[in-house]
This record gives structure tokens, C-alpha cells and sequence, in this order.
């Protein structure tokens, strides 16, 4: 189910529940709007939107499910509704945020945003430097106008343009930065971190939203073997910092990574029971991930992943972002939701009374939960 269809004047994308990002970026750019959604273009609209949303555009305009206008949604009965904060506002309370746990999403509504040229890109800086940018960025991203967007990464140097051959393969941390604004107020908003750190690449620059959006597409195909760990993060204390250190040193393929996306800014400022998505609180959702071509290297991934996250985990706030989530148990996706599983769960039981939609990252009905 592929299509967008966009309203110009009333600044609203609808989408249907198989449609891609590059796809809505697509449609939208024409009309100099964006829907703010993703990292990466070749991602699904519907499961992303589901699990919260985080990309480019969160500090200035929140997840993709704050900027949800409504949905149509087929039950566990086969009956279609279209959920809003008018219509089945309890359905779309858990939409945002809840999963494929509430039935099957075959459109969405978003209020889409005025954004077309971004200033964005990578700058990068060695690894031996990792633990002052880390303090650094911190610091400044707590400071920085919504407008300005970065998420850090552990990574290895794409062995490929445009990244200079010296520095290919090579193990470095970087941000990659996205200003909703003009070229102009980027570089003020930018101007103290080329001053304070300056980067070994610097790839930041004018561009159009969408090719920011799909930077990344070609470093990650599918058929890519992954596995996940995640946490929320609300501060990066030296200790933490030490442990990221440490298996950063040995990332185990050289599209392995971890990134720190932040959750400040805009959407931070939504209420903690506002939507499904609990974690208001976190200033950033933390992704590990093992990656690599080659099926074989499979168990290797995993242990890498699940060795750093379990040696970071007690830095977190106890829950993860569930579109980072493997299949990790209940007591995970409970810590996921925390105050909010109960009454998820509780709507659960009045659209999915008998858990036919169970493939997910998994809320038990319960009418009595509390």
C-alpha cells in the first residue's frame, strides 16, 4: 500500500501504510513541506510512525506521532475506524507510540511542516578525541536552539566517496547536524563547536531535506545482516563514557556503530502521559547495532552488541525505544512503556481481546490492569 497525497493549504500529508520516507519526501518537497520522520529513507512510514518516530527534524518538530493527525485502522475484527483525538481517542492515545499492537494502520495523517533546504552533514573527529567531543556536545546540545538537530556517532569511515581516502576505515566519533534555518544562522549556531573542536571532516553544508534523508541509504541496503540493543539516556556520566570508549575501540565491522539521538527540544516538551511514548524525560534514545554483509558474521554481531550494552545499561533510565528493540521479553517492553503499559494494555483488551496482534513488540490485553 504505497501513496501520499498531499494538501498544500492545509499543510497535512496523508500516507498509506506501506509508503516509504523517501517516498513522503518525495511528494512533500515539491510544496516545500516535510513530515518530520527517520534517518534513513528506504524506512517504512508505518512501523516507524508506530514506535515513536525519532529523526532530523525532533528538536525542532517533535516525533513523527506529535506531528499524527489521525489514522485509519483496521481491528482484530475486521471492522475499520479512523482513530483522531475526536474519534477513538483511546486507540489514538496508544497508537503513538504503542506498536503494532492495535491493529493494522492502512493510512496516516500528518501535519507536515515547512522545511525544505536544511543545513546538514557530518562532522567528524578522531577517536582518541571521543571523550571531549562527548562532554562537549553534551553541553552545547542542552544550549542549542531547536532549530539545530545532532546525533552522535561511534563509526568507522565509509570506504567510499565522498569521504577522503586518508581517512577510510578509519574508527572516529562524529555528529551529524541538521539546522531548520538559513545557511547563515547555521553557521552562528554552529560557529562554537568549529571553534571549540575543530573536526578532522567537516562535511556540513546546504541542502535539500530529503538529500540528507537518504544519505545514508546506499551504506545500508537491504539484505544487511543487523542485531539491536537500546537504552534511554539522560546524562553521560565519565563512567559511561569509559565503557562507550572501550567498544568503540572494537567495532567488529565497519558499518557497526552507536548513535545518541536526542529527544530534547520539542519533543521533550510533550507530557510524559501525552502519547504511548513514555520517556519524555530522556534527552536521548541510544541505538547499538552490529552490522554487516555477511550472514556468518551473525554471532560476532550479537556478542559485540549485547557485551556493550550490557556494560552501559546501568547508566540508562531502564527502557528502550521499541524500534530499537530485538526480541528481548516482556519485562523489556514493560520498562519500554513504564507508567503508560497499564493502560496500553488495558486498551489492548477492548480492541485485541485475544492478542491476535502479537508479532510486535508485545502488550498483553488486561482489562483490569492498573
Amino acid at each position: 500500500m504505497h501513496g501520499v497525497r498531499v494538501d498544500p493549504h492545509a499543510r497535512t500529508v496523508t500516507v498509506a501504510g506501506g509508503t516509504t520516507l523517501g517516498e513522503v519526501d518525495h511528494a512533500t518537497h515539491a510544496f516545500g513541506l516535510a513530515v518530520p520522520a527517520g534517518i534513513i529513507s528506504t524506512t517504512g512510514v508505518g512501523g516507524l510512525t508506530l514506535g515513536g518516530g525519532l529523526g532530523h527534524l525532533t528538536r525542532k518538530y517533535g516525533l513523527a506521532i506529535d506531528n499524527l493527525v489521525e489514522a485509519d485502522v483496521v481491528l482484530a475484527d475486521g471492522s475499520l475506524v479512523r482513530a483522531s483525538e475526536s474519534d477513538h481517542p483511546d486507540l489514538f492515545w496508544a497508537l503513538r507510540g504503542g506498536g503494532g499492537n492495535f491493529g493494522v494502520v492502512t493510512s496516516f495523517t500528518f501535519q507536515a511542516r515547512p522545511v525544505s533546504t536544511v543545513v546538514g552533514g557530518p562532522m567528524l573527529w578522531p577517536l582518541e578525541q571521543a571523550s571531549e567531543v562527548l562532554a562537549f556536545y553534551s553541553d552545547f546540545l542542552s544550549q542549542a536552539p531547536d532549530e539545530l538537530n545532532g546525533f552522535f556517532a561511534f563509526l568507522t569511515v565509509p570506504p567510499a566517496p565522498p569521504f577522503p581516502e586518508e581517512l577510510r576505515l578509519t574508527r572516529v566519533c562524529g555528529v551529524v547536524w541538521c539546522y531548520v534555518g538559513s545557511a547563515e544562522d547555521a553557521a552562528a549556531a554552529l560557529g562554537p563547536v568549529r571553534d571549540a573542536l575543530p573536526p578532522v571532516l567537516d562535511g556540513v553544508a546546504e541542502m535539500p531535506l530529503p538529500a540528507l534523508q537518504s544519505a545514508f541509504d546506499a551504506l545500508y541496503p537491504p539484505g544487511d545482516q543487523w542485531y539491536w540493543r537500546a537504552d534511554f539516556v539522560e546524562s553521560l556520566p565519565q563512567a559511561a563514557v569509559d565503557v562507550h570508549l572501550t567498544h568503540a575501540r572494537e567495532l567488529p565491522t565497519w558499518k557497526s556503530t552507536m548513535h545518541l539521538y536526542p529527544i530534547d527540544g520539542a519533543a521533550g516538551r510533550v507530557a510524559t502521559d501525552a502519547t504511548a511514548w513514555s520517556y519524555r524525560n530522556a534527552r536521548w534514545a541510544q541505538v547499538i547495532v552490529g552490522v554487516d554483509t555477511d550472514p556468518a558474521k551473525a554471532a560476532a554481531l550479537r556478542e559485540w552488541t549485547v557485551g556493550y550494552w550490557e556494560a552501559l545499561h546501568p547508566y540508562s533510565l531502564g527502557g528502550a525505544y521499541t524500534n530499537f528493540l530485538m526480541d528481548e521479553g516482556e519485562d523489556r517492553v514493560r520498562a519500554s512503556y513504564g507508567a503508560n503499559y497499564d493502560r496500553l494494555a488495558r486498551i489492548k483488551a477492548r480492541y485485541d481481546p485475544a492478542n491476535l496482534f502479537h508479532v510486535n513488540q508485545n502488550i498483553r490485553p488486561d482489562a483490569g490492569a492498573e
